[in-house]
């Protein structure tokens, strides 16, 4: 490995919150994730019986964002946004932190989302063809945009320092878990709330990703996102949030606070490719995992995890198995456990990655590696140990959390189990 030239402030996640197809907190998540619970479904949003693809993982109907959004906001916000503020109010409830004893100024949001409010977007649209312009609502850009997860964030709990939107497709959330962490460890922040929110399960994102031929057209629950499987055919569908508070090991220490992971390396690269496809030797994967674990400071043995982007498209599960052979040999790469949790949650686009970087740190908070479901015809061009159907234990000290892109973005965080 190279010199680490890195050290500043060491930064943990004391708190997380998740909104997902398998649990709408992150309790729930987690008994989804080690039972291996498949939250893909036929879509009940709106009528499919023009659609070509009739599945997704939708948020489930026990989803009350009461919890978090008072009653006369619900209208004011797209379904992203609320996903966003009912993560972050576990987030930051689960951290302990007392809002009011620390410095508003230090205290930032960076929540992200790959298209923003995308059923808002329909819905105007629809108007303007069916009624005319003027029955547009006032609130239909507001409500659209897509750094309005983090603006609405920052406005419930004051948080007055750096507020950014970080738009890089699928990588999107852990790119801003990634921003959050330089940005606390070189100093211009001390408390961050960093994640993603997606809510794309509409009549235009599935008829959109349909045409662009990237989703599973296979409509059993139980063989459309299938990872690595032989006979994938695409991703499926999914939507909600995570989000994480990110503090300063110092500030945490200081408070008490219970740590549940250190994030120790980040890598950010582009493959600088194809608009949609990713790099044929993996090489731009690679590096993005390299420059994670440079950052950390670790030798490539000690990664025990690998919580892989593994969408169930061809081209991705081929590329990313490549990558993680460019990225750590053959020999080792083989002795590692991946797994990718999309096969229960579905692919949740910009905020997929919070929510895996979520999995992951349950993973080695538990000891438990949470499987890839729906596996079952062995591919060789994918061979590679993904945890097929059941969770297995290991012990792990470190991890990957890898999420790529369209447009070529590759971004993987390393994480560290957290020991007293």
């Amino acid at each position: 490995m190279e010199e680490n030239t890195y050290m500043e402030r060491r930064v943990v996640i004391t708190g997380m919150g998740a909104v997902t197809p398998i649990g709408n907190n992150v309790e729930q998540f987690w008994d989804g994730l080690k039972s291996g619970r498949n939250g893909i479904d036929f879509i009940k949003n709106f009528d499919t019986t023009e659609y070509k693809v009739k599945i997704a993982g939708e948020i489930k109907d026990d989803f009350d964002p009461l919890v978090a959004v008072e009653k006369k906001d619900l209208k004011r916000m797209d379904k992203f946004t609320i996903f966003a503020c009912v993560a972050a109010d576990e987030a930051v409830k689960s951290s302990g932190i007392d809002l009011d004893k620390i410095d508003k100024d230090r205290f930032g949001v960076i929540i992200g989302s790959g298209i923003g409010g995308l059923p808002v977007i329909e819905e105007a649209a629809f108007k303007i063809a069916e009624k005319g312009p003027s029955k547009v609502g006032p609130l239909c850009i507001p409500m659209t945009i897509g750094n309005m997860a983090s603006g609405q964030v920052a406005i419930k709990y004051g948080a007055m320092g750096t507020c950014i939107d970080v738009v890089t497709a699928c990588a999107t959330s852990t790119n801003c878990i990634g921003e959050a962490y330089r940005n606390i460890k070189h100093g211009y922040s001390d408390y961050i709330l960093a994640g993603g929110a997606e809510a794309t399960v509409s009549k235009l994102g599935i008829a959109g990703f349909t045409a662009l031929k990237a989703l599973s057209t296979n409509n059993d629950p139980n063989r459309s996102s299938m990872p690595f499987d032989k006979e994938r055919n695409g991703f499926v569908m999914g939507e909600g949030s995570g989000v994480v508070f990110m503090e300063t090991l110092e500030s945490a220490q200081a408070r008490g606070a219970k740590i549940l992971a250190e994030v120790v390396g980040y890598g950010s690269t582009c493959d600088a490719f194809h608009m949609t496809s990713p790099r044929d030797d993996g090489m731009g994967a690679a590096k993005a995992m390299l420059a994670a674990m440079n950052e950390a400071g670790i030798d490539k043995n000690e990664i025990g995890y690998i919580n892989a982007h593994g969408t169930s498209t061809h081209l991705n599960d081929v590329g990313e198995t490549k990558a993680i052979k460019v990225a750590f040999g053959e020999e080792q790469a083989k002795k590692i456990n991946i797994s990718s949790t999309k096969s229960m949650t579905g692919h949740l686009l910009g905020a997929t990655g919070a929510i895996e970087a979520i999995a992951t740190i349950l993973a080695m908070q538990h000891s438990l590696i949470p499987p890839t479901i729906n596996y079952k015809v062995p591919d060789e061009e994918c061979d590679l140990n993904y945890t097929p159907n059941v969770a297995v234990e290991r012990e792990v000290k470190y991890a990957l959390s890898n999420t790529f892109g369209f447009g070529g973005h590759n971004a993987v965080l390393c994480l560290k189990k957290w020991e007293d």
